[in-house]
């Protein structure tokens, strides 16, 4: 690994940077981020919100239209991909099919010069990494999906890079390979401390794995933040509905005192909220994000200051909760978690139920455009 000319100084930087295809349309716009060396950063959001170009930059493959890209405070923008000593994972793997497992993981390495001893040496470390150390010699027909994708992250990391990019490398895996797949490259990454970029939709995946995730939408960071502090206060209504789920109820500001806000709902009814990005003038438009885990069903004898009536509508067993769908507040389709557990007797579709929750549970955030 090179040595950081100073600790302070991050370890990838995006100064101002933009990208257009067609000289009008900017998917990225004005982009500043830092990445820490050693950082696991994922850059989440829907297709088209810019995220795989800025990895794209960062990989080379790509050139910013505007602004910089510094990696350990060096200028790349003009430094070609194979220059960058980056590794790189994408969803299709990108193996060679005529070349063994370990020819496959020898390549960068002659292309970069070592000698066959080194080379063979480095190969058997970086295939003993991923588990797969006795399957050299297979070719990667010979290989299930998950076992391709090993030998695709033991590649990027064969020649000890200090800057791994991911591209959706989970995304052609079943369910449960991809689950696995996530602890062992989020492990592989705490034990080699690497620097890993890595691109995802799965918000979950994204949770799962990363110190921060940068959200992305319509070429913008939306919120840049460690996993739960995304989940548990999410700056605006993007973010609130992209990253897990959230019950969303619009309504209009009708007074602000000690700290929270008092919010009309279409229905008539006021709910007591935490003002994030409103400013709490009388009439402004909101969007109120409440997580179906944060509501209490019958709420007696607990502190909560906003209390419903609500008709329960479906009831979905899934094992450690019951996900349940009631009619609140004129929404049919409100969304709460219950445990699965003793305490908690199952509801019944056609039953009226009384739940709350708390003020700090419950965030007000901008009315999001066109809806």
């Amino acid at each position: 690994m090179s040595s950081n000319g100073g600790s302070d100084r991050p370890f990838v930087t995006f100064e101002n940077v933009q990208k257009s295809y067609d000289g009008e349309t900017l998917v990225v716009k004005n982009l500043n981020l830092e990445i820490q060396r050693g950082e696991f950063l994922t850059l989440l959001g829907p297709s088209g919100s810019g995220k795989t170009t800025c990895l794209m930059m960062l990989a080379g493959f790509e050139t910013a239209t505007h602004g910089e890209i510094l990696l350990d405070g060096r200028p790349i923008n003009n430094v070609p991909p194979h220059k960058r000593g980056i590794g790189m994972v994408f969803q299709n793997y990108a193996l060679f099919p005529h070349m063994t497992v370990a020819e496959n993981l020898a390549f960068p390495l002659q292309v970069r010069g070592l000698s066959q001893a080194e080379s063979e040496q480095k190969v058997q470390r970086a295939l003993d990494m991923v588990e797969l150390g006795a399957f050299g010699a297979r070719r990667p027909a010979q290989l299930s999906g998950g076992q391709q994708q090993r030998v695709a992250v033991a590649r990027a990391l064969v020649f000890d890079p200090d800057l791994v990019l991911m591209d959706e490398p989970l995304g052609a895996l079943d369910k449960n390979l991809r689950e696995q797949m996530q602890y062992e490259i989020k492990h592989i990454h705490e034990n080699l401390g690497v620097t890993v970029v890595y691109v995802t939709h799965d918000q979950s995946e994204a949770l799962t794995m990363s110190d921060r995730i940068a959200v992305f939408n319509d070429g913008v960071i939306q919120q840049l933040a460690q996993p739960d502090v995304l989940y548990e206060e999410p700056e605006n209504a993007f973010v609130a509905a992209f990253i897990g789920e959230n019950n969303r109820l619009r309504g209009t500001v009708a007074k602000a005192a000690n700290g929270s806000v008092q919010v009309k709902l279409p229905t008539g009814e006021q709910v007591s909220a935490l003002p994030i990005n409103v400013r709490g003038v009388k009439g402004e438009e909101t969007t109120l994000s409440l997580r179906p885990e944060r509501v209490v069903v019958n709420p007696r004898g607990k502190k909560v200051p906003n209390v419903f009536e609500g008709r329960v509508e479906e009831v979905i067993y899934l094992g450690d909760h019951i996900r349940t769908r009631l009619n609140v507040a004129g929404h049919d389709d409100f969304i709460v978690k219950i445990p699965n557990s003793a305490d908690h007797p199952p509801l019944n579709p056609g039953v009226d139920v009384k739940i709350g929750w708390s003020i700090d549970d419950c965030r007000a955030l901008d009315a999001p455009a066109g809806e």
